[in-house]
């Protein structure tokens, strides 16, 4: 008969940590993919950022030479990260390919004009920034017109702020919802040993001794937790950085490094405080409270 009530105590101590161990797990591993989000948020929003072309239609009367300067000079300016030459031809064959069939067959001509595409660096691509360019580029004599999408880019800007403001409120939430879910786990864990714990006391053993076993229990499971936790941000990070290279997530290793760190740390920590807070509560009741 004991040997069956140790068996099933021993069952419910096993399923009670891997609660634990899971619960940890899962809420750092949510919490690190919030944290790669904040992390990366500038380099996904510069990076759609930096699709945004600005075009520059040429005149037919535009010298090569003409060209050629203004291309250089594109090509120095600080906020242009590349440009690209597009002949008319190209562009009658770019139209070709897109609608599948050949429109001069029905004009006669080609009534396109050459033009160069500019693609700016992420911190430019602002309205203020984009009419000063158009500016610029249109005071010279041989440059038709400038076109890019004003409306596009305000929307972007918008959306990148709306988001980032978010992000950051749900990242400060989850935090929190993370320390009440491990912390409640521990909790349920430390409970089954609250009669061990006010036997020891009654024995005399002080609570820093109670304490110290239990703490050190939740530390390992801390540590088993995030261990878990770590592993499924690596294989997303690199299912990620495989599907979009383009965004480069894996060129700042302290920087990922630095997160994984954290949490880490975060998988010690709340154990850690958790148990302490948990023990305490049970090392200060009464023993006629123990049943209830």
């Amino acid at each position: 008969m004991s040997s069956s009530f140790e068996k099933d105590q021993k069952r419910r101590l096993i399923s009670s940590y891997f609660s634990v161990v899971l619960s940890i797990a899962l809420v750092l591993f949510l919490l690190g993919l919030l944290g790669m989000l904040v992390l990366n948020a500038k380099k996904v929003s510069d990076h759609f950022k930096e699709q945004v072309v600005v075009t520059i239609y040429l005149k037919e009367t535009a010298k090569e030479v003409e060209i050629k300067q203004l291309e250089k000079s594109l090509a120095m300016a600080d906020y242009v990260k590349s440009i690209e030459y597009v002949s008319k031809e190209q562009a009658a064959e770019f139209l070709k390919a897109e609608n599948g069939e050949d429109f001069m067959d029905f004009v006669g001509y080609n009534p396109l004009q050459n033009s160069i595409d500019v693609h700016l660096k992420a911190d430019f691509v602002t309205s203020e920034h984009l009419e000063k360019i158009s500016e610029e580029a249109t005071s010279k004599n041989f440059v038709d017109e400038v076109t890019y999408d004003n409306d596009l880019v305000n929307l972007m800007n918008e959306n990148v702020r709306r988001i980032s403001f978010w992000v950051l409120v749900i990242s400060g939430i989850f935090t929190i919802i993370a320390v009440l879910l491990i912390n409640s786990s521990i909790r349920l864990a430390v409970y089954s040993k609250r009669f061990t714990i006010k036997t020891m006391q009654m024995v005399g053993a002080t609570k820093q001794f109670i304490r110290r076993p239990f703490v050190w229990k939740s530390i390992r499971l801390g540590i088993i937790g995030a261990i878990i936790a770590l592993i499924g941000m690596a294989i997303v990070l690199y299912y990620i950085n495989k599907t979009f290279p383009e965004l480069g997530l894996l060129n700042a290793p302290v920087l990922v490094a630095l997160l994984f760190a954290t949490i880490f740390a975060l998988g010690i920590l709340i154990t850690w405080i958790s148990t302490h807070i948990a023990t305490q509560r049970f090392l200060n009741l009464k023993t006629d409270a123990l049943y209830y």
